[in-house]
């Protein structure tokens, strides 16, 4: 997929999960290969990305070339499908039987593809790989309730987090000790909208199921058949937050916020904190350099330990004829050398183990662009996906609207959070 910066949710995986589901009825193995990957790696396969050929189709035709000429009497044939549209796509091929034979994916998409059977179980077939990659990244694509893992993890990113130097001065805060932690941001931040009398806030977004995750709230059972972030720590959260909106420490305007809108909001120093990329930098610097003189670079908020990570994977069809070709391919795209040559053409990072010791993640050069990438390869070594693999799109929805009802005042914290998970709970049976 395009990669400047993952969105937190790619696509729906709604219609995914509403077509494939029915199909785990076919997952008899009769059309395809199995998980034995002993034999000769020969034979043609299909490669599928997501949205990578505009940007990338030098690296993908050499990656290919490398790979036939390793393995003689093999032959790849690249496709790439566009961003738009692409959960629908795979849902249609998987339906019809034409699902590529190694597919790029994520998460949310491989889920129903493991639950129908289609997603190949690289714990049986490629289980001797998974030393290779960092922990966090292979349970990434694990499904509550099913065993196995079923797509290799490539590449991940993560954002550190902006803040404004010369806010955190002006409120009496220690400008060099920025929270780390969700309770010292709900301290700084009242101290910060007190100090300036509610015009500037601290947060411009309302908190999404990552930030559910990252203060501790159990989001799901282990089985996969319902979720928990309605507990008492989920309340404790939603209701920290509705002191923010009362004290206009959280913007105003957050319940219809939009990244760009957030952006602006931090450019014009409106707002103290905000995500953002090496792209943003550039942009303080050329627009704002009055704000990017103040510029200050944090991990994100996490009572974890942990931060959170996007993470995209390469699945293996589990109906492929040619196992042995699909598998080997499927991991030297994701082998620790090639995730290092595709790191240093975007700004992404490696999944694999000691690849973010590499000095290209850890040395200052003087250039903004490393400045973030250092300091978001740092976290990233023990980050972790927190969003559930099984949190579609119509119940981040659910979620979002709960909060927004909480902060208004419609609904406590508990009778919103309740709601929302009995909504998604009864999606999650439907989808």
């Amino acid at each position: 997929m395009r990669i400047s910066r993952i969105p937190r949710r790619a696509v729906a995986a709604g219609a995914v999960l509403a077509v494939l589901l029915p199909l785990s009825a076919c997952g008899d193995g009769d059309e395809g290969g199995s998980t034995d990957t002993s034999g000769k790696i020969e034979g043609k396969i299909t490669f599928q990305t997501w949205n990578l050929k505009a940007n990338f189709k030098p690296y993908f035709e050499g990656l290919v070339d490398e790979f036939e000429k390793k393995y003689p009497g093999t032959e790849v044939h690249w496709v790439d499908q566009p961003g738009e549209g692409y959960a629908d796509k795979i849902s249609a091929d998987a339906a019809a039987g034409t699902l590529p034979d190694v597919v790029n994916v994520s998460p949310d998409l491989v889920a129903p593809l493991a639950r129908a059977g289609i997603a190949m179980d690289l714990d049986k077939a490629a289980g001797k790989y998974e030393k290779e990659y960092l922990p966090g990244a292979w349970k990434s694509h694990q499904i509550p309730g099913t065993e196995g893992t079923y797509a290799f993890p490539w590449y991940l990113n993560t954002g550190p987090l902006f803040y404004n130097k010369r806010l955190f001065k002006d409120a009496g805060l220690d400008a060099d000790k920025p929270p780390k932690t969700y309770d010292q941001l709900f301290d700084d931040a009242l101290k910060l909208a007190k100090k300036s009398d509610g015009k500037v806030a601290t947060l411009a977004n309302v908190p999404t199921i990552e930030d559910f995750g990252r203060y501790g709230v159990p989001l799901m059972d282990k089985e996969g058949t319902g979720f928990s972030f309605n507990d008492a720590k989920g309340v404790e959260l939603l209701t920290k937050y509705k002191e923010l909106y009362d004290a206009k420490a959280l913007d105003g305007q957050a319940l219809t916020a939009t990244p760009e809108s957030t952006g602006k909001k931090f450019l014009t120093e409106a707002v103290a904190m905000n995500p953002g990329s090496a792209l943003d930098l550039e942009k303080f610097k050329k627009d704002a350099p009055t704000l990017y003189k103040n510029i200050g670079i944090t991990p994100q908020i996490s009572s974890t330990g942990k931060d959170n990570m996007y993470v995209m994977g390469v699945m293996v069809n589990a109906r492929t004829k040619q196992t042995p070709a699909a598998v080997a391919f499927a991991h030297f795209v994701t082998d620790a050398q090639h995730q290092m040559e595709f790191a240093k053409k975007v700004a992404i990072f490696p999944s694999t183990q000691g690849s973010l010791d590499d000095p290209y993640f850890t040395k200052q050069d003087g250039k903004e662009e490393t400045r973030v990438r250092v300091a978001a390869a740092k976290s990233i070594k023990t980050a972790v996906n927190y969003t559930p693999v099984l949190f579609s799109e119509q119940m981040k929805v659910e979620l979002r609207n709960a909060v927004a009802r909480a902060l208004q005042g419609k609904e406590s914290p508990k009778e919103a959070l309740d709601n929302a998970v009995k909504n998604c709970d009864r999606l999650l049976k439907t989808s």
